[in-house]
């Protein structure tokens, strides 16, 4: 089911999380590739930046769009290593991003359960969401950061 280029590109969003991770930040990452390139990466900051919207996407896109000078992405795939949330999603949306492939499922405000609902909404894009790559190695990233904290 999974390519070795997803495989790849899941790895560096982990990386990305450990980042993160070495912020004292919720170890989510990401990465943002078009045409098989690597063409952005993020990571969680919305505590050391004092920014709510700073989360692992939104600075990948951010990133992208500066690199590309454009603020599509159309076609690009983006790794995450957590499910996103809502606000993620409407920008990955506005970004015209293709596809998102995320690590460990979030049940409390992860998207995709939304999917069906956001369908009917007469959304101007679709995404397709894939979830499950590495889950294991994303999920005990984010529990070993909890652990730590309690």
């Amino acid at each position: 089911m999974w390519s070795g280029d997803d495989i790849y590109f899941m790895k560096l969003a982990l990386e990305e999380a450990e980042k993160a991770d070495r912020l004292d930040e919720v170890p989510i990452g990401a990465a943002l590739v078009a045409d098989g390139k690597l063409v952005a990466r993020g990571h969680n900051c919305p505590v050391t930046s004092h920014d709510p919207s700073a989360h692992a996407e939104i600075m990948a896109l951010r990133s992208a769009g500066a690199w590309l000078r454009n603020y599509r992405m159309t076609g690009a795939t983006l790794y995450v290593t957590l499910e996103p949330c809502l606000m993620c999603f409407g920008a990955l949306t506005h970004a015209r991003v293709a596809r998102v492939v995320f690590g460990a499922a979030d049940p409390k405000v992860g998207v995709s359960g939304m999917l069906d609902t956001l369908a009917g909404a007469n959304l101007n894009h679709r995404i397709a969401f894939e979830g499950g790559l590495l889950a294991e190695e994303c999920r005990e990233q984010l529990q070993a950061f909890f652990r730590r904290r309690r």
